[in-house]
């Protein structure tokens, strides 16, 4: 006589939220790749000594001399490592932004509208620091400052979310975002900021990749939700 295993309470549960866990990892596989590798560069930093932190970062940041010298090697290497070990901040930030413009755009338009962003906005704001500092208008140590981060490529993603919204909406988060942006840019004037808001313009330029794509009515959305059909 066969016995019948009887699986432990819970069991088919956790293995139904484990599958849909996994649906959901799957829909944006670049976006998860990326957080894997910042959960390993936060690790790193959150162990170095700060006295040496900003001697280990310089030599993956996107400041003049890297970009001069080692260009390939610095846009890179900014892109995965950050000044401070915060990741269950990024890891929230991209559940919010990336995760839903690669699940909409699909993976290659979303890595290329991130790159761009983070490239060109890069060459622009650094353009600026390395004019600034050869016409002796900006301190020369500003050629070796410390710039690295995934908030270009971030601000680029944000910025193409834009048309993902339908209608009034589109122009509420849209001009929100410009906002959001250019305060900073007027208010503090550093590279920084100029980057951040010329990676918000250059994902706005990307409409071609989001024309014809679906988009979404906060509003309808949620009156059509089955608990509000139900009630």
């Amino acid at each position: 006589m066969q016995e019948t295993v009887q699986e432990p309470p819970g069991a088919g549960l956790a293995v139904r939220a484990s599958r849909a866990v996994w649906r959901y990892v799957r829909a944006a596989p670049g976006t998860y790749c990326w957080l894997l590798l910042l959960a390993v560069t936060s690790f790193v930093v959150a162990r170095i000594d700060p006295a040496n932190l900003d001697w280990f970062l310089g030599k993956r940041s996107t400041n003049i001399d890297q970009l001069r010298s080692h260009p390939v090697h610095a846009l890179l290497a900014s892109a995965i490592w950050t000044e401070q070990s915060a990741f269950l901040f990024y890891f929230v930030i991209y559940n919010i932004f990336h995760v839903p413009v690669e699940r909409w755009l699909g993976t290659w338009r979303w890595l290329a509208v991130a790159l761009t962003a983070h490239v060109l906005a890069t060459f622009i704001s650094e353009g600026i620091v390395a004019w600034g500092v050869d016409a002796g208008r900006l301190p020369a140590n500003m050629a070796t400052t410390v710039d690295v981060g995934v908030s270009y490529a971030l601000a680029g993603v944000e910025g193409v979310l834009t048309y993902r919204f339908a209608g009034r909406w589109r122009w509420v988060y849209g001009g929100g975002l410009l906002f959001f942006y250019l305060l900073p840019l007027i208010t503090s004037h550093t590279f920084t900021d100029l980057g951040h808001f010329c990676s918000v313009l250059i994902g706005l330029g990307f409409y071609r990749f989001a024309r014809n794509r679906p988009t979404w009515d906060p509003v309808a959305a949620w009156r059509s939700r089955p608990w509000r059909r139900a009630g």
